[in-house]
């Protein structure tokens, strides 16, 4: 099962339950096994009498600038650390060591740029989400080459380029979210190890162009967004090979067409699966695939209608559904 997003793991660890006295003056303790801390003034994790069989620990909200392993020492059966929201600069290189249990880690929200090496290779981590840091680069040596890592979020940070040498410690990765961040190209091979990828989320970059062999190798993809980038052209053979692909975005692009043939093999798209919304379509005769393809196929297609014209002048604002032979110059 793909781990619930963080917003709400928190809410559910907040939710009104039967509670024990507080350990530390910010945290509370939930069931027994859970632990909340989320006052502003804690500067440091409270290593003392936290409950031996803590499981899931969240932390969120705080002042605290840097963890090491002497702080969770205490809790060695943790299978959930979430560090949501703090002021962490930096993290021990030997962070997880002692934690043979824990999952899943949440590190959304900090100021964490440059990482140790090794850092999260000493626990079997599942989950790792670090979104909205100030990470540049993705290192290959943040974890061991057989990770069972399987959910990676590195949005909202500052990479320019894709990690593709991280990516190849990652022999079982289902989910990688880059969104948010500041990639201008894709290399050929730069996804080429990511074959168990079901989800990959690339909106908000500035992705300009996009190699004919880029997601060539990930016969399980199911989600693909490309949402808000620069997208001004798509090789015609793209998608070849994501027969199982049910939602695609391409929403807020440049595309002024769709080249004949691009969306042929994505048989698997769900209704509304796919995002066209917001590219300035040329209505002339190179739209007669686009045109006809959307009345084929348009409960697959999300607001068809929104799918419009932004030139000629005279189709400027309509619909390229509504639009005939004649105006897109296909009668002689």
């Amino acid at each position: 099962m793909q781990p619930e997003h963080s917003s709400k793991l928190f809410l559910f660890l907040l939710a009104p339950r039967v509670t024990e006295q507080p350990v530390h003056d910010s945290c509370k303790c939930y069931r027994r096994s859970e632990m909340v801390c989320n006052q502003v003034p804690l500067t440091e994790l409270p290593s003392e009498g936290l409950p031996e069989n803590l499981t899931q620990l969240t932390i969120q909200f705080t002042n605290i600038s840097s963890i090491s392993e002497r702080h969770l020492n205490a809790t060695p059966l943790l299978q959930e650390l979430h560090l949501f929201a703090n002021q962490l600069q930096s993290l021990s290189p030997h962070l997880l060591r002692g934690l043979p249990h824990l999952h899943t880690l949440e590190l959304t929200g900090n100021k964490l740029g440059d990482l140790p090496a090794s850092v999260f290779s000493h626990a079997p981590l599942r989950s790792l989400v670090l979104k909205n840091n100030l990470i540049q680069k993705a290192e290959a040596d943040w974890i061991s080459g057989d990770s069972n890592l399987t959910w990676l979020d590195l949005s909202g940070n500052l990479l320019t380029k894709i990690p593709t040498a991280l990516l190849r410690q990652l022999p079982h990765l289902e989910n990688l979210d880059l969104s948010n961040n500041r990639l201008e190209k894709i290399p050929a091979d730069a996804l080429a190890s990511a074959t168990k990828l079901e989800r990959l989320n690339l909106q908000n970059n500035k992705l300009d162009e996009l190699d004919a062999s880029a997601f060539q190798s990930m016969r399980n993809l199911t989600y693909l967004f490309l949402t808000r980038n620069r997208l001004e052209k798509l090789p015609q053979d793209l998608f070849r090979g994501l027969a199982r692909l049910e939602h695609l975005s391409l929403e807020d692009n440049q595309l002024s067409h769709i080249p004949p043939g691009l969306l042929d093999p994505l048989d698997s798209l769900m209704e509304d699966g796919l995002d066209l919304t917001a590219n300035p379509f040329l209505c002339d005769q190179s739209a007669q695939y686009l045109w006809r393809w959307l009345q084929k196929n348009k409960k697959k297609v999300f607001l068809p209608e929104t799918v419009t014209c932004a030139r000629p002048p005279s189709l400027a604002g309509r619909s390229v559904l509504s639009l005939t032979e004649a105006e897109l110059g296909l009668q002689s």
